[in-house]
């Protein structure tokens, strides 16, 4: 496996990113996490997707820390600061799970809150069903978890093909496509950052066909099982979507119906965001999470 390593100078002066680096060894892989806040408080994890990296939580980590909680927002290997295996097939749907299952057992957490969206909530959501014992609530934004038994939207269709075979892939721009504010330069640069050239973005190219798309995708029993877990869930469970993302936009009911946990909560529609609630609404969905753990 050839493993690519973002220089650190592409990290240097992002803004609002000003976080201490945190490395984990993984498969022989280093993971980098953001973890401020009490280590001795319970932990809110959380998780980004597809093609972003921890940067996304960056207005979410220090009110959620300020709180007194224990912040933690890692980068998924392929993205970030994480190394970033070169080949598209060395990404799969289960080394993903498998990668943040190791992540959760190196820093030994439990008593976990967790916050997850787009492809942070495919793994996570996976996470939680499978490692129940580490987990205490769930809050899901603009998020689901697909078993290949359902129509796809077109929206997605069309980025899965764009992801596939288009020569030009710019992270930055993905990023504010999923946006319905114009974004910075400064800002679409810092999520260009980690991805110096093409060759680094393998994990980004991959994650879309990753995703269920037939009843039998390799990842779709996992996440029938899944299912069948959050149908007995009775831990505190909350669902956070933005009201202009027009890829995940309704999901939220099926969990607000299927999983018992999630009966009475106090769930929450965010305004005026697309899919990427956590770059337009950051400090609204941390305060969301703050007074959902604090109603436990």
């Amino acid at each position: 496996m050839t493993i690519l390593r973002t220089p650190d100078s592409r990290f240097e002066k992002l803004p609002d990113y000003d976080f201490a680096a945190n490395y984990v060894d993984i498969d022989g892989l280093r993971m980098h996490y953001v973890d401020e806040g009490p280590q001795d408080a319970d932990p809110v994890l959380m998780l980004h997707g597809e093609p972003s990296w921890s940067y996304l939580y960056r207005h979410m980590i220090r009110p959620i820390a300020d709180a007194g909680f224990r912040a933690i927002a890692p980068d998924l290997i392929g993205f970030g600061k994480s190394d970033k295996p070169g080949r598209r097939s060395d990404y799969s749907y289960l080394g993903h799970v498998t990668w943040m299952r190791q992540f959760l057992e190196a820093l030994n957490l439990s008593e976990i809150t967790l916050v997850c969206q787009d492809w942070g909530s495919l793994i996570g959501l996976r996470l939680a069903a499978e490692n129940e014992q580490r987990f205490a609530m769930i809050v899901l934004a603009n998020g689901g978890l697909p078993t290949g038994d359902q129509q796809m939207p077109m929206v997605f269709r069309i980025w899965r093909a764009f992801a596939r075979f288009s020569p030009w892939f710019p992270i930055g721009r993905i990023i504010q496509s999923g946006t319905i504010t114009k974004l910075p330069p400064e800002v679409v640069a810092a999520y260009d950052a980690p991805f110096p050239s093409s060759a680094y973005k393998a994990g980004a190219r991959a994650f879309p066909m990753l995703v269920p798309t037939t009843p039998d995708d390799p990842a779709s029993a996992a996440n029938r099982d899944a299912w069948k877990t959050f149908g007995s869930w009775r831990k505190p469970f909350l669902t956070a979507f933005s009201n202009r993302d027009p890829i995940t936009r309704g999901a939220d009911q099926q969990f607000r119906e299927k999983v018992p946990g999630a009966l009475n909560q106090p769930h929450t529609t965010i305004r005026n965001a697309g899919h990427f609630l956590q770059e337009e609404k950051g400090p609204e969905l941390a305060q969301v999470v703050i007074d959902f753990i604090n109603l436990d």
